[in-house]
């Protein structure tokens, strides 16, 4: 999935800077504390060594700014002019997927309770846009292994557009605390091959 590796690139490399920097700090401040011990100072600023730690840290700032914007724009850019529209609804304690230019005009939702839980069918190396609304409160759509989360609201459509390059099936949750039943929000996310789709979106039940 072209998401999950561009989510993946950038915690990785925000992760390692993050890291970088919180050992560089260590060093400098053990460093400094020692010096402190053994040598007697009267002179409480070093404008050079402090105008260095202020340049340095602005330099990551920027740096981690750009590349986040870059690839977030990488995230958002859509190749397929055309891609399957889903429209996505959660509520109070479920979710509901419809279809809107399906030939069956196919809508899936659930209960969510024990086994009655919703899937989310798309055509392996397809684009899909999903457009998130709630019918009640904030909900959030989160799928862990995919690395990719949204929040749902009322009265407000988000887009996203994935691709998801294999077939396959994920658990999805609800990553949005909305009230008694919030923890048994589940859904699947199932990609499957095209003509299996073409034939579950003129209502066949094979994909499901």
């Amino acid at each position: 999935m072209r998401q999950r590796q561009i989510f993946g690139s950038v915690f990785a490399l925000e992760a390692v800077v993050a890291g970088g920097v919180f050992l560089v700090i260590l060093g400098v401040l053990a460093w400094a504390l020692a010096r402190r011990r053994s040598e007697a100072s009267d002179r409480p600023e070093r404008p050079r060594l402090e105008a260095f730690y202020v340049g340095a840290l602005a330099a990551f700032a920027v740096f981690l700014v750009a590349w986040t914007a870059w690839q977030n724009h990488r995230e958002h850019h859509a190749a397929d002019p055309a891609p399957l529209r889903v429209d996505v609804t959660g509520f109070q304690w479920c979710w509901t997927f419809g279809y809107p230019r399906s030939p069956a005009h196919r809508s899936v939702t659930g209960t969510c309770k024990g086994k009655d839980i919703p899937t989310l069918v798309v055509p392996a190396g397809r684009t899909v846009q999903l457009r998130l609304t709630s019918r009640d409160v904030i909900h959030s759509l989160w799928v862990p292994d995919l690395r990719y989360k949204m929040d749902a609201f009322p009265h407000h459509v988000n887009t996203f557009t994935l691709t998801l390059d294999r077939a396959g099936r994920w658990r999805g949750r609800c990553a949005e605390f909305c009230g008694q039943r919030h923890a048994t929000m589940d859904f699947w996310i199932k990609a499957v091959p095209p003509r299996e789709y073409d034939r579950w979106a003129h209502g066949g039940s094979a994909a499901v």
